[in-house]
């Protein structure tokens, strides 16, 4: 059978997984009586529910005679690593564009890791059923962004496809009144315009994973493209290591994909992507030949870690009452098995009780703390802090690209709060009263700015960053918060009478009934010093009815802490404790007399 392999690109939330969802349906994988339904490449349930892909997905399906494997990716910034790897196993690429909102941050790295690696694109501007959708402006700044980023002159005639994922519609044309059920006009492409993938079956083996997976039977997965040659089930083969050094195991099982099922094959040759079992520690980059035949495939680049936290077990006194693992022992086994499907993360010791986990941002190690806690894990993390690195003898941190849009009434006070934290604004346009910022930001800067942005801008303001370089460390001290908090000093119940007297003070965080213990943050001061405050006292009784006392306390809502935003607004003084029921901030040290002495000697 004839094949194809693309991986489909996109920034965060432009559609891609929607479009091979429908792609999938349309293609006639499926049986006619089979439940459509729940047909999603996003099968992780955080996939769902924020509505972003976190691993890359990988499918195929049979059309005209061709096999077509398809590669979705994740669009988020902090799972670029993984895109950058997958242009190794494809051969082409459909960037996908929202009709709106055009080209983001995440497009112009992903067509960058593209054009890098030389495979073909082909666009789909997809949301083209929006009212607000302009077709032609958005393909304008398609090119520009190709002619920007070097791409080869024969690139810049790119085939145009025009979509709307969500109504399983597609046309060659941006007349709305071409839109057809179907995306066969989009395979036809695929096939005429993507190339087949190189290599000959009758060379000897090369088999290169790029991507990792990881089941309890067969430990580690390899999912890679078959360069040359063939791979067959219980076969002996060598894999050369990233070190040069060579291993030889026996192939125990092998897998291909078809729609949305991982399905066991016997053999795989060359041009096909499938997943190898047998060897416990195979790794990304490594180069699987015939036993005795070595010829090893360029290693592949994986990006470094740029933001590492701290790990450690539980220490508050409320631990065990709602996780069921606890212990040091089963923290560290559920670690080092995630570093066994993400090649990104990096584990060290730190003591007996703690880890620094090394990932690529905040939502990279936020993800997997949330993957623990529905786990019924308990732990505490700490605040997250950027991988400083030495080259030739400069201290060198990471900087990122910054964008940002929001409404021209808010953006002075956003220009300000990024002139505190080392920003250097490359570019501003302002298009009917919404506003567009280009940035160069130290990451760091960013730490604790997500919250501040929605405040600023009201919940009107879209934030976009991804990776840029290491540049030598900037003489600014940012990424702490400014404003203090409220700790209580007791332990117990919060009382609304104790609440009551304390909203003047600042925003709570806790509501009446709520069990906090001493040393646990219960809201945030309006000053910028911390203040150690009672919530647990209740109203003294007496048989003397004075006049209003039957009145009923009114609470204004507690501010809720979702994990992100405890995450970013911790201090490094403070703790984030996460269980399956609930996240609390805490400071390091619980006692409030131990704590001021401290305060004091600083």
């Amino acid at each position: 059978m004839k094949k194809r392999n693309i991986a489909i690109i996109a920034h965060v939330d432009h559609g891609k997984t929607t479009l091979v969802d429908e792609i999938l349906k349309s293609s006639g994988t499926f049986r006619d009586n089979e439940d459509l339904s729940n047909a999603s490449m996003d099968s992780n349930q955080i996939e769902r529910e924020r509505g972003i892909t976190i691993l890359s997905k990988t499918t195929a399906i049979n059309y005209n005679g061709y096999r077509i494997n398809i590669l979705d990716t994740p669009g988020h910034a902090d799972f670029g690593g993984e895109v950058e790897r997958i242009m190794n196993m494809v051969d082409g690429v459909l960037l996908v564009v929202d009709a709106y909102e055009g080209t983001m941050p995440q497009t112009r790295f992903v067509l960058k890791k593209a054009l890098e690696a030389h495979v073909k694109p082909i666009v789909v501007i997809n949301k083209v059923d929006k009212e607000s959708a302009r077709c032609k402006e958005v393909v304008d700044e398609v090119l520009d962004l190709f002619i920007d980023l070097g791409a080869d002159e024969d690139w810049l005639d790119f085939k145009v496809v025009y979509a709307s994922a969500i109504n399983g519609t597609s046309s060659l044309s941006d007349d709305l009144s071409t839109q057809t059920p179907g995306f066969t006009e989009l395979l036809d492409l695929i096939i005429s315009e993507i190339p087949a993938p190189l290599g000959d079956v009758n060379n000897e083996l090369q088999f290169q994973p790029a991507l990792l997976d990881y089941n309890d039977y067969v430990g580690r997965i390899g999912i890679g493209r078959v360069h040359n040659g063939k791979i067959k089930v219980g076969q002996m083969v060598d894999c050369i290591r990233l070190d040069g050094t060579v291993k030889s195991f026996r192939v125990q099982k092998l897998f291909g994909y078809l729609g949305l099922k991982r399905i066991e094959i016997e053999e795989a040759e060359a041009g096909d992507i499938c997943a190898v079992a047998g060897l416990m520690d195979i790794s990304v980059g490594e180069t699987l030949c015939e036993a005795g035949k070595r010829s090893a495939l360029p290693i592949l680049h994986i990006d470094e870690p740029t933001l590492q936290m701290t790990f450690g077990v539980n220490t508050s006194p409320f631990v065990g009452r709602e996780g069921k693992i606890l212990t040091a022992r089963k923290i560290e086994e559920r670690l080092l098995k995630e570093t066994q499907r993400d090649v990104s993360l990096k584990i060290e010791q730190n003591d007996s009780e703690s880890w620094i986990v090394s990932g690529r941002g905040e939502l990279h190690l936020g993800i997997l703390i949330e993957n623990m806690r529905r786990e019924g894990f308990e732990l505490q993390v700490s605040k997250p802090a950027v991988i400083i690195k030495e080259v030739d003898g400069v201290k060198m941190e990471p900087y990122e690209d910054l964008m940002i849009d929001a409404p021209e009434d808010t953006i002075g006070s956003v220009i300000e709060q990024l002139g505190t934290r080392g920003a250097i604004m490359e570019s501003m346009n302002n298009v009917n009263g919404q506003v567009k910022l280009i940035y160069t930001i130290p990451s760091r800067g960013l730490i604790g700015f997500t919250t501040n942005f929605l405040t600023l801008t009201k919940g009107y303001g879209i934030i976009n960053h991804t990776f840029k370089e290491y540049r030598p460390v900037a003489g600014i001290d940012v990424g702490e918060r400014s404003i203090g908090v409220l700790v209580s000093m007791e332990n117990g119940k919060a009382t609304a009478y104790s609440l009551g007297g304390l909203e003047d003070r600042g925003v709570m965080f806790v509501e009446p009934g709520t069990e906090v213990y001493e040393g646990m943050i219960v809201g945030e001061h309006n000053r910028d010093n911390d203040l150690a405050v009672n919530v647990v006292k209740g109203k003294q009784l007496t048989n003397t009815r004075a006049a209003g006392s039957d009145k009923t306390v009114v609470l204004k809502r507690p501010r809720p802490i979702p994990l992100e935003y405890a995450l970013d607004y911790i201090n490094a003084d403070e703790l984030v404790e996460v269980t399956p029921l609930n996240i609390r901030l805490r400071k390091r040290i619980l006692n409030t007399e131990q704590r001021k002495k401290m305060d004091a000697k600083n």
